[in-house]
């Protein structure tokens, strides 16, 4: 998944999902939170890729996992292309309004458009650019 697009929540808690990214979700997707103080959203497909690395580890390292499972949300499209984002989740993604909605390779995220403004220019320096090339060997 791919780009950067900036949405608000409207008074309900509903998030319009981008198009491009609608149709890499799929209608029914899922939504837990994240390494980073945003939430993350996995197609069906991504989420049962996730649930089975969990399923693989030894119990002790599965329960390191219980709060990405605890507190996602399986999340479906309505006609408009919004999904109804629970309040939980959104405090604990830091949304209020605005937010920012990136592609992010096998998944998107929800970030709060002023937290993502503050660390978007760092991430996409050339030095931080340069130094992820470096990690693939490019």
């Amino acid at each position: 998944m791919t780009g950067e697009y900036q949405h608000s929540l409207d008074a309900k808690g509903r998030l319009f999902i981008p198009v491009r990214l609608r149709e890499e979700l799929g209608p029914e997707f899922y939504v837990t939170l994240s390494m980073d103080h945003c939430l993350n959203a996995y197609s069906a497909e991504q989420w049962k890729v996730f649930s089975d690395k969990v399923n693989a580890m030894p119990y002790v390292k599965q329960r390191a996992m219980r709060p990405l499972f605890s507190n996602a949300c399986k999340c479906e499209l309505d006609a408009q292309g919004r999904v109804l984002l629970p309040q939980a989740l959104r405090d604990r993604g830091g949304l209020s309004k605005n937010v920012t909605v990136l592609g992010s390779n096998n998944h998107a995220e929800f970030w709060d458009s002023d937290e993502w403004a503050a660390i978007r220019d760092d991430e996409a320096s050339p030095e931080n650019i340069a130094a992820v090339m470096q990690e693939l060997d490019f």
